[in-house]
């Protein structure tokens, strides 16, 4: 039994209005998975773009080296193509193109088959008014909390 890979980008919800979620598989190569289910991977600060043909590719996703990894090792972070249906490219390509909206992985995961995963969002990013308005929510939600737990 292997344990659960389970990789967040923690400052997604707070720096971006998430509108729309999809599941996508990634191209990786041996020593890649190998150290995603080391869990020496992080989408912090990464983001996904369209190619001239169209392709999706995730950038500034970091994967660390493969410890035993030889000559065969791979670039920490190198772009990564993603795999959607056609139709769920053409219609997120449409958006961003149109609407501005960005792509940002929101959690890379590992399924049951053994598959590496990334959730991907369709994002707009928050003005910083809006992430003061996310502290005070917040906030007062912990005050909330803590009155409750003393009464």
């Amino acid at each position: 039994m292997q344990k659960k890979i389970n990789i967040l980008n923690k400052k997604a919800k707070f720096q971006y209005e998430i509108l729309d979620s999809y599941t996508a598989g990634i191209v990786l190569t041996g020593t890649e998975i190998k150290s995603i289910r080391s869990s020496k991977a992080s989408i912090a600060e990464s983001f996904c773009e369209f190619n001239a043909k169209g392709e999706l590719f995730v950038i500034n996703m970091t994967v660390q080296e493969y410890l035993y990894g030889n000559i065969y090792n791979h670039a920490p972070k190198a772009e990564r193509k993603l795999l959607l249906n056609k139709k769920e490219l053409k219609k997120l390509e449409r958006e961003v193109q149109n609407t501005g909206l960005t792509i940002i992985p929101t959690r890379l995961y590992i399924n049951d088959k053994g598959y590496a995963k990334l959730n991907i969002a369709l994002a707009k990013g928050k003005k910083l008014y809006d992430k003061r308005e996310s502290i005070k929510d917040r906030d007062s939600k912990r005050d909330l909390d803590r009155i409750k737990k003393n009464f």
